[in-house]
């Protein structure tokens, strides 16, 4: 998988978001657009997937899919969805959250795989805390969703909020891996770490992070994912 990383620009009124270009191993392009926090997209020729879009996202195109993990508020933006949405969005969303709010589409539980458009496939993977003092904030039994989605061949994982689990651990294979490190409610730095050590992304994007007083050690991140080489990491402006 070949990257490189540019700030783009839009024709329209809406703000300029961080981007980065991809190519998937099939030789399909791939743009991930970076809003905040846990808000990402990626563009697939013409089609738009969000995830987890919390916020204002005036201009932007209409997505295809949206995935929502859980039902937090830094995650589920109901305000948002419907901004985004047309009557063809398809909508994968995590138990409680369908539940909850009545959102129609995919109900995912971990070991769920949906195939909802044509050019990707979602597999949910379960995400929760398994810190004793901290699993309040993600406790395993309402089966949030981290997601991994294969796309031309290349797969990516949206960790949700979670730390490292036995069922994170098992990936393998994986092209690309979006792992939350925010503290108390995800990772530490030195988990963030032992999850790299143990899927070995092609690529890490640290997400979910900043908003807490505890500030993630994002320079220290960097320079030992760096010294491991077998990993590539990106760092975007997601706080």
């Amino acid at each position: 998988m070949s990257l490189f990383s540019f700030f783009g620009r839009s024709r329209s009124k809406a703000p300029v978001y961080p981007t980065d270009t991809l190519t998937s191993r099939d030789g399909c392009p791939l743009t991930l657009t970076f809003f905040r926090h846990a808000s990402f997209s990626i563009r697939v020729g013409e089609h738009h997937i969000y995830i987890d879009p919390v916020g204002s996202f005036h201009g932007l195109p209409k997505a295809d899919l949206i995935l929502l993990t859980h039902s937090h508020s830094d995650h589920f933006d109901r305000a948002a969805v419907e901004k985004l949405r047309t009557s063809k969005t398809e909508i994968l969303s995590d138990r409680t959250t369908a539940e909850a709010f009545g959102m129609e589409g995919y109900v995912m539980r971990p070991g769920s795989i949906a195939t909802p458009r044509d050019y990707v496939k979602v597999e949910a993977v379960a995400a929760y805390n398994t810190t004793k003092d901290r699993q309040q904030f993600h406790p395993r039994l309402r089966e949030d969703c981290g997601y991994l989605l294969t796309i031309g061949g290349s797969r990516i994982y949206v960790a949700g909020d979670t730390e490292p689990t036995t069922e994170m651990k098992a990936l393998r294979d994986i092209d690309a891996a979006f792992l939350p490190v925010n503290q108390p409610y995800t990772m530490t730095v030195d988990q963030a770490l032992d999850a790299v050590k143990a899927i070995k992304p092609r690529i890490f994007y640290p997400y979910h992070y900043g908003q807490v007083e505890e500030k993630t050690d994002i320079d220290r991140l960097v320079r030992e994912v760096r010294a491991l080489e077998y990993t590539d990491i990106r760092v975007f402006p997601m706080e």
